[in-house]
């Protein structure tokens, strides 16, 4: 029987491919640390299932397509405060950040186009971009910099008849960069001189550390008709499950035709949306809570990680992600054999290999990304276990070399 090219081509996701290993492991009585996910273990805010309780319809029914208003309406104060002036109708409620960025580049691209990324970039824009047909471009930034956003020309590089937009997330999954507003300016001002459109990913916005304060794309209003802002609630308040996302711009004509997927797709989840009414309710010294927090476990993991010799890593500004470069040869190798062959007092831990967030054939071999989603005892001990394990790694990899040179 045929299947179709379209997924055939699409790769597995990174994060999640390399479960069965962590599974087989716990059947073995392995614990296993989870470094490899960006499932927070911070409990999703009360209100959220108070709204819920609250709600005395007896029907779940379908929403607005566009759902719930009064959420809309939430989250266009939400964004006030950082500098983006909205109204309701100009944000669409969506099933995640991930049908966000779908119809992002359903609505930019046809089949056969390009848009471009920095990678490594977040595993899931290949998946979205395979179901496409839209080609992935990738720009690449450098672990030696920290992956900042690199320069104007290496992005003028890649530009052809065919590319469409540029698309990044800011604080960046998987690296944890954040970029400036000086660099996103200049993105800005790139995409007009090219005609171009500019998706950006803000799912991890208020998780910023080191003094920097967060703000949203959809400031720079000289720049609004060429502006595609895709947000989460996902992350910023523990609800991965809830499957909330928005997909925000002022332009209407995009907004126009992005109705007509919202619609062939019914509406997003009635009594999540209910709930996240609740969560935009919470004020100032929530986010600062929870950026504090993480700022002490991304403390906690770089001083460990640091102690492994060989690596390469700059310590991110944002997001609770780590991305850094080991003296190992195959991440992927690596990752399944820290479960499969490694233990430390019945104990190992799970990262997930870097390769899957790149276009760039071969490149990541040598990455990992943590994601920083235990509590700070937690992380120690799983880093320690990981530096012990890149250290057997080697050795294991030594002996291996040793006996295929003597046959």
């Amino acid at each position: 029987m045929f299947l179709s090219n379209r997924v055939q081509r699409m790769q597995a996701s990174p994060i999640r491919k390399l479960i069965p290993y962590a599974d087989q492991a716990k059947k073995r009585g392995i614990k296993v640390y989870h470094l490899n996910i960006g499932q927070p273990d911070i409990e999703t805010p009360p209100v959220f299932f108070e709204y819920i309780k609250k709600y005395s319809n007896k029907i779940i029914s379908y929403t607005n397509s566009a759902g719930l208003y009064e959420l809309r309406e939430k989250f266009a104060e939400y964004y006030s405060k950082y500098g983006a002036e909205l109204s309701a109708e100009e944000i669409m409620i969506t099933v995640g950040g991930s049908e966000a960025v779908t119809f992002a580049i359903a609505v930019v691209a046809d089949p056969g186009d390009e848009i471009i990324v920095v990678e490594p970039f977040y595993a899931n824009y290949n998946g979205f971009a395979s179901l496409l047909n839209v080609n992935l471009v990738p720009v690449v930034s450098k672990a030696e910099k920290g992956y900042a956003l690199p320069e104007n020309k290496e992005f003028e590089l890649k530009i052809t008849s065919r590319t469409k937009g540029i698309l990044f997330s800011n604080p960046s999954n998987p690296t944890g960069a954040v970029y400036s507003k000086q660099d996103i300016l200049r993105i800005l001002e790139l995409a007009r001189k090219y005609d171009l459109y500019v998706i950006v990913d803000e799912v991890y916005r208020e998780f910023v550390f080191d003094g920097l304060k967060p703000f949203s794309v959809m400031e720079f209003k000289d720049h609004w008709d060429r502006i595609i802002m895709v947000d989460s609630l996902s992350k910023r308040f523990s609800l991965c499950g809830g499957r909330i996302g928005t997909f925000v711009t002022k332009n209407k004509e995009i907004l126009d035709m992005v109705m007509k997927m919202a619609q062939s797709r019914l509406s997003p989840p009635m009594i999540s949306q209910i709930g996240s009414i609740g969560l935009l309710t919470l004020d100032e010294r929530y986010f600062k809570e929870i950026s504090e927090e993480y700022r002490k476990r991304r403390d906690v993991v770089f001083e460990e990680i640091s102690k492994i010799e060989g690596v390469v890593c700059k310590k991110p500004k944002g997001a609770f992600y780590m991305s850094v470069k080991l003296p190992i040869d195959n991440s992927e190798k690596f990752v399944k054999w820290m479960l499969t062959d490694f233990n430390v007092n019945n104990s190992t831990t799970m990262v997930a290999p870097l390769t899957g967030f790149y276009a760039t054939e071969g490149a990541g071999n040598d990455e990992i990304r943590i994601a920083y989603v235990l509590e700070t005892d937690s992380l120690k001990r799983a880093c320690n276990i990981l530096r012990l394990g890149v250290q057997e790694y080697n050795k294991v990899r030594e002996k291996e070399s040793e006996v295929q040179e003597t046959t």
